[in-house]
């Protein structure tokens, strides 16, 4: 039986043009549910509030942009949420080279280079396609990592980018962003707006008793729902961006250095939040220890990680 190079488990192999494939399918599968779920959602809730079934249209046209929005602009919301700032070569001339030789290496267009300036070891890569994306560091990584670990490291985000992950995975932030938006949205007209109004009470309390419930269980499932997406988008693209870092930059053990020092560094990421976690290279939430976060943690485990890169 064929070994899964990824997860080192039985199973039919992974190839890179079969998860490139996937992956941007993917993206326009999820965006198409979005409009198509949450308009559905969005009307039924409208109609019930009184407004006219004319709305529908506006509603779906005005999701569909948000959409587009979100493909086009999600990668500079990321690094704007991240607070990254663009640097030259001259910058930071290490990492600059770095990222170019890698570049070199595999093929890709040099993406724009970032950094954060936060302690806590950690990068991410964002964009919508190779042509335009963009790789960020945060100050711990470049301090506290040596040449070679860094060059790890910007490897595992660069195999990010040529895979295509970083679309579903940055449009991803945009997303889910809006599913809490409409949460609170909704209980807001819920308590403060459908029951004061003359129409709904004419129709009687059924209708705002329904939309209350309603928008008490979206506001519940929300960010369940929104952990269980990243999840969904996330763990296997790590492994895959391993598997394909180590083999760039042809030295998997000092990839395996970097996750046991980021692992173990002490300084929270404070730059990081529940929306953009699954982008980074190491689980920036992981000391926040709760029962959630443990079981929706948008990366594998970091041993397993390790294991599989020293077994290479």
């Amino acid at each position: 039986m064929a070994v899964n190079p990824v997860t080192g488990s039985p199973g039919e192999p992974v190839l890179i043009y079969d998860r490139i494939g996937a992956n941007k399918r993917s993206t326009w599968l999820m965006m198409a549910l979005f409009v198509a779920i949450t308009g559905v959602f969005v009307t039924v809730i409208g109609y019930a509030m009184g407004m006219p079934i004319a709305f529908a249209p506006f509603a779906f046209a005005g999701l569909g942009a948000y959409a587009g929005f979100s493909y086009y602009a999600s990668a500079n919301v990321a690094l704007a949420v991240s607070g990254a700032h663009e640097v030259t070569k001259e910058q930071e001339p290490e990492l600059y080279r770095v990222v170019e030789n890698l570049s070199i290496g595999s093929g890709l267009p040099m993406p724009k280079v970032y950094v954060i300036e936060d302690g806590a070891p950690n990068a991410f890569a964002t964009g919508r396609d190779p042509k335009h994306a963009a790789v960020t560091a945060t100050r711990g990584l470049l301090n506290k990592l040596d040449k070679a670990e860094l060059e790890g490291v910007m490897a595992h985000e660069m195999s990010h980018i040529g895979n295509y992950d970083i679309r579903l995975m940055t449009i991803t932030v945009v997303l889910v962003g809006i599913i809490a938006l409409l949460a609170d949205l909704f209980l807001r007209w819920t308590w403060w707006g459908a029951g004061r109004r003359s129409s709904n009470r004419d129709r009687g309390g059924g209708a705002v008793a329904i939309i209350a419930i309603v928008a008490i269980l979206f506001a519940i499932l929300s960010p369940i729902i929104a952990r269980m997406i990243q999840l969904a988008i996330s763990r296997q693209r790590e492994y895959l961006a391993d598997a394909s870092g180590a083999l760039l930059c042809r030295n998997p053990d000092a990839l395996a250095d970097a996750l046991e020092k980021i692992a173990a560094d002490p300084d929270p990421l404070e730059a990081a939040n529940k929306a953009t976690a699954h982008l980074y290279f190491s689980n920036p939430l992981a000391d926040h220890k709760s029962l959630l976060n443990n079981a929706f943690s948008t990366h594998p485990p970091v041993l397993e990680r390790i294991r599989l890169l020293r077994a290479m």
